[in-house]
C-alpha cells in the first residue's frame, strides 16, 4: 500500500514553479504573519507629523539658500516666503497666474489650505500607499520568519480539530509565534491569524507549501486533516521533508491506522473511536467523563504532561514520587507505572504524570 501512496503523491504533481523559489513579494497572500496591532488614529498621526517635518525641513533649506531664489517683488524672502513656497511645492499645487501675495493670505494656505490639502492626500491616496508599505513590510517579514523559524509546530487543518489542538498547545505553554497553520480555506487562514499565528495557504500534500511552513526545521507536525486520504497523503509528505519531527496523525476510521504508520506518523488518533468511547462511557459513569475533559485541557483545573526525571528522584520508585506518575517513557518507548520493567525511575527517563494547570514545570 505505501508504494501505492507514494505514486499518488507523484501524480498529484507539482507545480511548475515551487512556492519556495517565488520572489518574496509573491509570496505575501500565500505566508501571513500575524499583523501588528495599531490603532487608525495612530496611523494618521504618524503621517501628518511626517508632512510637517518634511515641510518644515524643506522651507529651512530653502530660507539658508534664500539669496538663490527670486519673486515677483524683488524683495528678499522671509522665512513665510520660503515656508510658502515650501508649502506649494510639497503639494504639487503650482500655482500660476493667480498667486496670493500678502501674508495673510500665504499663512492661509500654509496653516489652514494646505492641512486640509494633506488631509485630502491621506484619504485619496493613503489607502494604496498603506497597502504598498505593507506589502513590502509582509515580505521582509517572511524573509526574516524564514531564515529564523526554528523547532516549531506545524498544524495541518485549521477545522475542529486542528483548532482544538491550537487551543491545547497554547494552553500548554507554546506561544502562538511558534505555530504555523496549514489549510486550503482562505476564511480559517484569516481566524487563525487573529491569534497571532502564522499561516501559510496551500495542501499540504505538496511538498513546497511543506517547505514554506518549515517543515524541515520544525519539530513537530500535526495532521489535523477532515479526510483520511489527505491525512496519509500529507503524512507521507511531511515525513519526507522532516525525518526528525514528531507527527501526530488524526484520522476518522480505525482501518486507516496501518497507512498512517506506514506514511511516517508516531502516533494516531481515531477521532470516531475517541468519541465514541466517549459517549459510551458518559452513559453510565458521566463523571469520568467530565474527568477526562478535564485532564484534556491544559489550561484549567488538572492535565497530563511529561517531564524529565530529576536529579533527586532517579533510583525511587514512580509510585511513591510527589507526582502522580501514570508510566515512564524509556529510550522512546512508554511503559505503564505498575509494569515491572520499571521498579525505579532511572536518570534519562521521562515521566508522564498529572499536574496542575498552572504548574510552571514544562516538558
Amino acid at each position: 500500500m505505501l508504494p501505492r501512496v507514494r505514486s499518488l503523491v507523484r501524480k498529484g504533481g507539482e507545480p511548475a514553479e515551487p512556492l519556495t523559489e517565488r520572489p518574496l513579494y509573491a509570496l505575501v497572500g500565500v505566508v501571513t504573519m500575524p499583523k501588528l496591532k495599531r490603532s487608525p488614529v495612530q496611523a494618521i498621526t504618524r503621517r501628518i507629523v511626517g508632512a510637517i517635518v518634511a515641510l518644515v525641513l524643506t522651507s529651512t533649506l530653502v530660507y539658508f539658500d534664500r539669496d538663490g531664489y527670486s519673486n515677483s517683488t524683488d524683495a528678499p524672502l522671509t522665512y513665510l516666503d520660503c515656508l510658502y513656497y515650501a508649502t506649494v511645492s510639497l503639494s504639487t499645487t503650482g500655482y500660476g497666474d493667480i498667486a496670493p501675495l500678502t501674508p495673510f493670505a500665504r499663512a492661509t494656505n500654509i496653516f489652514i489650505i494646505t492641512p486640509l490639502r494633506v488631509m485630502f492626500f491621506i484619504l485619496l491616496i493613503g489607502t494604496t500607499l498603506e497597502v504598498l508599505t505593507e506589502t513590502s513590510r509582509q515580505a521582509w517579514r517572511i524573509q526574516r520568519w524564514r531564515q529564523q523559524v526554528r523547532n516549531h509546530t506545524i498544524v495541518v487543518g485549521y477545522g475542529t480539530k486542528g483548532r482544538t489542538a491550537v487551543d491545547a498547545m497554547i494552553g500548554d505553554g507554546v506561544r502562538p509565534s511558534e505555530i504555523v497553520v496549514v489549510d486550503t480555506e482562505q476564511s480559517v487562514l484569516d481566524h487563525a491569524q487573529t491569534r497571532g499565528l502564522v499561516t501559510v495557504h496551500g495542501s499540504a500534500t505538496r511538498s513546497d507549501v511543506l517547505k514554506l511552513a518549515g517543515a524541515p526545521h520544525a519539530a513537530a507536525i500535526v495532521v489535523a486533516t477532515n479526510r483520511d486520504d489527505s491525512a496519509v497523503l500529507a503524512t507521507l509528505t511531511a515525513r519526507e521533508l522532516a525525518p526528525r519531527a514528531k507527527i501526530v496523525a488524526s484520522i476518522r476510521e480505525a482501518e486507516n491506522t496501518h497507512l498512517l504508520k506506514q506514511s511516517g506518523a508516531d502516533s494516531v488518533v481515531v477521532s470516531s473511536e475517541t468519541a465514541g468511547r466517549l459517549l459510551g462511557i458518559a452513559t453510565t459513569t458521566p463523571n469520568v467523563v467530565e474527568m477526562i475533559e478535564d485532564l484534556l485541557t491544559p489550561e484549567v483545573g488538572f492535565a497530563i504532561a511529561e517531564r524529565p526525571v530529576a536529579r533527586d528522584e532517579v533510583g525511587g520508585s514512580p509510585r511513591q514520587l510527589r507526582d502522580i506518575v501514570l508510566g515512564v517513557v524509556r529510550e522512546g518507548r512508554l511503559t505503564r507505572v505498575d509494569d515491572p520493567s520499571v521498579g525505579t525511575v532511572e536518570k534519562n527517563d521521562r515521566l508522564l504524570y498529572i499536574r496542575r494547570a498552572h504548574d510552571d514545570r514544562r516538558q
